[in-house]
């Protein structure tokens, strides 16, 4: 670790999001040491070995142990991104307890909070399920009501953040889409999955009546980068200060989607439209014809307007994102 390097941690970053993420950080021009949080015995060995730069820490959220570890060995970050969570909807709940416990994380912000000084910006990854789903494209200042305990434990880590927290940024997400990563998560990925079944030729369900913005996977870590790199230039400089022009901290809530309102029909007619499928094998149904064990919101389209304005970044349209997915998919 280099003396007076600017030093970025990414929790959970063996999963998808944070394998991109590491990816970009570890090519940035501006030398960075980059390290990352895994929960499992070991680190995936093909991270590691494609990206040699990073450090790797086991550390569990839940109880915080493994944090110190990284004070010790490591030093306190200048930014920690947080994609650590239980995100599948139906797990959260039948472990609600748990669901509480890993996706707010309080341990992770005591832990900061143990440094005794504000020169760490949290990024947080919520997401688009803390939204009740009863109308179209929600601001961030719309109330949020979840109707699962996976959006409820996300509103109370939002919570839990703005309440303890003197520096961060609240990023809620949609669906993530995007190519593999450099050592394969197990999670479906909804783009390959949709071109897998639909290459089959035979007939498949999707949803026509739950609707979404997904955004693409690179421009999600775009969003991260522009951050990440927004507070280093800041908080290195000689004055710095831990407020902004303005006086205050940063204290960002955003919501961070594509620009296109889907549902799971349109997004599978979309892959069949790049890939030339059939749409005759698609069938629309209703989402109340399935019983998932879990309360969906029906419509969590987000505006995005705000995220435009302030980091200056445009998502790609669904229909450019799946192309891009499926160039990547075909290069590998």
């Amino acid at each position: 670790m280099a003396e007076g390097r600017k030093r970025v941690l990414v929790v959970g970053g063996s999963g998808y999001l944070g394998q991109h993420l590491l990816a970009a950080l570890a090519a940035a021009p501006d030398r960075l040491d980059v390290a990352f949080t895994h929960h499992r015995e070991a680190p995936p060995q093909r991270l590691l070995d494609a990206l040699p730069s990073l450090r790797a820490f086991r550390a569990d959220l839940r109880s915080g142990d493994g944090l110190d570890a990284i004070s010790a060995s490591f030093g306190q970050p200048h930014v920690i991104v947080n994609c650590a969570a239980i995100s599948v909807p139906r797990a959260c709940e039948m472990d609600p307890d748990g669901a509480m416990a890993t996706n707010v994380p309080s341990s992770l912000v005591n832990w900061l909070l143990s440094f005794g000084n504000e020169n760490s910006l949290l990024i947080h990854l919520s997401t688009d399920q803390v939204y009740e789903g009863v109308k179209s494209f929600y601001k961030e200042e719309d109330e949020t009501l979840p109707v699962n305990m996976y959006g409820k434990s996300k509103v109370a880590a939002e919570k839990f953040i703005v309440q303890n927290c003197s520096n961060y940024a609240i990023l809620r997400s949609s669906i993530i889409y995007g190519p593999q990563t450099i050592s394969p998560v197990s999670k479906s990925l909804p783009i390959q999955w949709m071109d897998s079944v639909l290459s089959q030729g035979q007939q498949v369900e999707f949803f026509n009546d739950e609707f979404r913005c997904p955004v693409y996977v690179k421009d999600m870590v775009a969003v991260v980068f522009s951050l990440t790199k927004t507070w280093l230039s800041v908080s290195m400089a000689p004055d710095f200060k831990v407020h902004d022009a303005d006086g205050k901290k940063v204290q960002i809530l955003l919501n961070v989607g594509g620009p296109d309102r889907v549902s799971r029909l349109q997004m599978a007619e979309c892959v069949a439209d790049v890939r030339g499928y059939d749409h005759s094998i698609i069938k629309s149904v209703s989402a109340s014809s399935v019983n998932r064990g879990v309360a969906s919101p029906p419509d969590i389209s987000m505006d995005i307007t705000k995220l435009t304005q302030m980091i200056g970044i445009k998502p790609i349209s669904f229909q450019d994102g799946v192309r891009a997915t499926l160039d990547a998919e075909a290069s590998t």
